[in-house]
């Protein structure tokens, strides 16, 4: 008779048990601003053609401008996992303390340049004349909306790294509900057209930023932790921030080299290229929430001086990543015929989607490896690291990038690019966590 498989060891189902725990609120929380973006456009989609053409540029501006400072979160994450691992939760929100602060001054910095220069920012996004105005408009009110949007992500990360994924999850899904009841009330009810949006908006993000706010007010003062603004704790804060601000860049870089290149190859091939990017984008999300899980995981560990337990916990999330991976793109492969006429009925777009389809499937398993190792060692506090390898990927993918209207092969080929871009990624953070550099224990790295 045949024997019944041998459960898993009791180290690999505790694993288990802390990423599902952590991955999947987090997941939840990541698509809160996307989902922000899809309310916004919705209800100003019904004002006219104008309007959604302003929302598409503003939108786009405040969300470039924010990615960048997704650094807030990470850096973090990381910091605070470290000493809550070494058991001083007092310095953990201390430390997530100087990052909110960090965040506030950034905010504060970013209306100070968006309010005068919104005209010049959106005539560079090449917004129309009859456009330009919405869009202005959009942006300039939702731009004061950022100093509540970064310490969003500052205070996502104190709670990432405390190993409390469910706060933000909840916090995300009142955000969204009163975002939406708000833009419709003011847009319609109130009569206020792209500026009741945009405000509605800004007092969500408000609303969001004032609860993380109680939470972690409430957790310094349980533990003794000052609130006051440090100099030099915010300066670390800025410092540790840096070289994943460089990561970042570089990898806007690659997404905005490959949109380029797409708009070279013709209407069809951009529209083709649009759709397949907000497929990617939606499952970089759901392999993300495994890298936020590994983010707080593995800095705790090395906060608790424990290198194995760090070791089998990066070994087990490189496994869930594959295996995601292969989920993805077999449901990406499966689900074709389903979601791909709901994004385009044109049989040219089809047509050119399709084969470029097939890439971004087969790359899936390759991009859980990347995602999940991005975490870890952002977790363990390698920023450095990082953003060299992200550049060194960057020189590799822009010149193959840029070749391909000369070497033909349309969508297909620059995807393919793009999966030689994830490769690489995989290759340079592979041979790091190899090495065990990135192994480097105590409450700060």
């Amino acid at each position: 008779m045949a024997q019944a498989p041998a459960p898993p060891p009791p180290s690999r189902r505790r694993h288990d048990r802390e990423i599902i725990s952590l991955a999947v609120p987090a997941f939840g929380a990541l698509v809160a601003e996307p989902l922000f973006v899809m309310v916004d456009s919705a209800i100003v989609g019904h004002l006219g053609t104008p309007q959604l053409a302003g929302l598409a540029v503003a939108a786009a501006l405040l969300t470039t401008a924010v990615s960048i400072f997704v650094f807030l979160a990470y850096a973090t994450t990381a910091a605070v996992a470290r000493r809550v691992g070494a058991g001083d939760l007092a310095s953990a929100i201390r430390q997530g303390m100087d990052g909110i602060w960090l965040a506030i001054l950034l905010g504060i910095a970013v209306i100070a340049v968006t309010l005068p220069t919104a005209p010049w920012l959106v005539d560079v996004f090449g917004a129309s004349d009859t456009a330009a105005p919405y869009a202005i408009t959009y942006l300039r009110i939702s731009s004061l909306g950022i100093p509540a949007m970064l310490v969003v992500l500052a205070a996502t990360g104190v709670l990432r790294g405390l190993q409390d994924t469910r706060t933000p999850l909840y916090v995300a899904i009142g955000g969204f509900a009163a975002n939406g009841a708000l833009n419709a009330g003011l847009v319609y009810g109130a009569g206020l057209g792209i500026a009741g949006s945009a405000w509605g908006t800004v007092i969500a993000q408000v609303s969001m930023a004032v609860a993380y706010l109680i939470v972690v007010v409430r957790g310094a003062r349980r533990h003794g932790a000052s609130l006051r603004p440090d100099a030099a704790g915010i300066r670390a804060s800025a410092q540790a921030g840096v070289p994943l601000l460089v990561r970042t860049l570089s990898l806007r870089a690659v997404l905005m080299i490959a949109t380029a290149v797409a708009a070279r190859l013709g209407d069809t091939e951009i529209a083709a290229h649009q759709i397949i990017l907000s497929l990617w984008s939606l499952m970089a999300f759901a392999l993300d929430a495994i890298a936020i899980a590994g983010q707080a995981i593995i800095g705790r560990y090395l906060g608790a001086d424990d290198a194995k337990g760090a070791r089998e916990a990066c070994r087990r999330m490189v496994q869930w990543g594959i295996v995601s991976g292969m989920v993805f793109g077999a449901l990406i492969v499966l689900a074709r015929p389903l979601f791909v006429p709901l994004f385009t009925s044109d049989r040219a777009v089809q047509d050119t989607l399709l084969p470029a389809l097939l890439v971004v499937a087969l790359s899936q398993p390759i991009a859980g490896v990347v995602f999940v190792l991005d975490g870890v060692l952002m977790g363990a506090g390698d920023g450095r690291y990082l953003a060299w390898a992200m550049l060194v990927t960057l020189a590799v993918f822009a010149p193959v990038a840029l070749l391909v209207p000369v070497i033909g092969g349309g969508l297909t080929t620059l995807w393919w690019a793009m999966a030689l871009m994830m490769t690489v990624r995989m290759v340079t953070l592979w041979l790091r966590t190899r090495s065990g550099k990135w192994i480097v224990t105590g409450a700060t790295r």
